[in-house]
Formats: structure tokens, C-alpha cells, sequence
């Protein structure tokens, strides 16, 4: 099947540890060329293969694959330390620059959203580096766009609290709520303990 582009439509599946590489790759030149992302240094596959683990003990953790290699990914990680925030998560995705604007976003954040709201998460958050000088090389306002398209709020902003390429950037707070806020809630099921029933579930392995 083809995109609009002509592109074939990517698969989405669960992260495996030899991914790291390939997605290492998709990540480094956001931290490299841009202020999407406030790390200075692109991590390793070594590196990025331990944050894959991380994720995968917890969350579900998504690649889309297009002709047999990853073209991007979206995972969710946990908001806050504390045991009250446990039914909250931080997502975030990245693409290969060919694929952005082709709505793997979305479907990638669509597919998230619902694993973790069948796991029983309620709140999701998004933190978004903001151009707050406007627009330049190195930051546009796509991704908190991509946020409020989807649904999510802005919750709240932080002034001039990131300094990259000899600039200041701000940040902002998205947010959405998926769930009921029900009392007394059940526990936030882990993603090792439902990953053969989402899969079966949503058709990815």
C-alpha cells in the first residue's frame, strides 16, 4: 500500500534492542541541526539500546518501518518519579525528515494513545521546545502545531529556559486527558505483562 507521496505505508511494530542503531540514526539530527530537542550530543546505539530497555520495562515503546527499516518512532515514558503520578505519561516522537508531514505522526501517537489508555493511564504530556523569538533555522512551531491538532492543550510555558546554537528557547506544556479520572482507580497495568495481548489486539508484533 502507498501513501498520497507515493511512499509505502509504513508498519508499525514494537522496539526491538537491535533498532537502536536505526533510531539512534532518526534522533541524532534533531539534537545535531536543530532545538527540537535540548540535548547537545546525539547518543550512541549503545546508549540509545538502554533507552529503548528503559522504555520497554514500562511502556509500550512504537517504530514505524518502511522498506525494512525504521523511519520513525514514538514512545511514552513516565511523567514524574512519585507513585500519584503514575497514571500520567510523557510521549514523544521522531521521523525521518521524508516522512514528516505524512501523518505517521498521528498514527503513531494514535496507536500510543490507546495502548496506554487500555493499560489505564490517564493524563498524557508533551513537552515542546517553542521558538519564543519566532521561527528560525533551527525551531519552528510544528510540533506544538502537531500537539494541538491532536488535541492536546497547552498547559503551561517556560520562558527562555533552554540555550542552544548561542540562542534561548522556551518550552511548553501539552496536554490531554484519556481516561475517566475515576476514584478509586486501578493500578497502571506494565507493558511487558500486556505486550502479547496488544499485539494480538492491534494486529503489530
Amino acid at each position: 500500500m502507498k501513501t498520497q507521496r507515493g511512499q509505502t505505508t509504513p508498519l508499525l511494530r514494537f522496539a526491538q534492542p537491535e533498532d537502536a542503531s536505526a533510531l539512534a540514526a532518526i534522533y541524532a539530527p534533531y539534537v545535531e541541526k536543530t532545538a527540537v530537542s535540548f540535548e547537545e550530543e546525539a547518543p550512541s546505539a549503545e546508549k540509545f539500546r538502554r533507552r529503548v530497555d528503559s522504555v520497554l520495562g514500562k511502556y509500550p515503546y512504537l517504530v514505524a518501518e518502511a522498506e525494512e527499516r525504521p523511519v520513525g518512532y514514538a514512545y511514552a515514558a513516565p511523567f514524574a518519579e512519585r507513585a500519584a503520578y503514575d497514571w500520567a505519561a510523557e510521549l514523544s516522537v521522531y521521523l525521518a525528515p521524508e516522512w514528516c508531514k505524512s501523518g505517521l505522526g498521528r498514527r503513531l501517537y494514535e496507536l500510543l494513545e490507546n495502548m496506554l489508555r487500555d493499560m489505564h493511564v490517564q493524563n498524557l504530556y508533551a513537552k515542546v521546545a517553542w521558538p519564543t523569538g519566532g521561527d528560525d533555522e533551527y525551531l519552528t512551531a510544528n510540533s506544538a502545531d502537531f500537539h494541538a491538532h491532536l488535541g492536546y492543550r497547552l498547559a503551561g510555558e517556560f520562558h527562555a529556559c533552554g540555550y542552544k546554537f548561542g540562542r534561548w528557547y522556551g518550552l511548553r506544556c501539552f496536554e490531554k486527558h484519556i481516561g475517566t479520572h475515576a476514584s478509586p482507580m486501578p493500578p497502571v497495568e506494565l507493558f511487558p505483562r500486556v505486550r502479547v495481548l496488544f499485539g494480538e489486539r492491534y494486529g503489530i508484533a
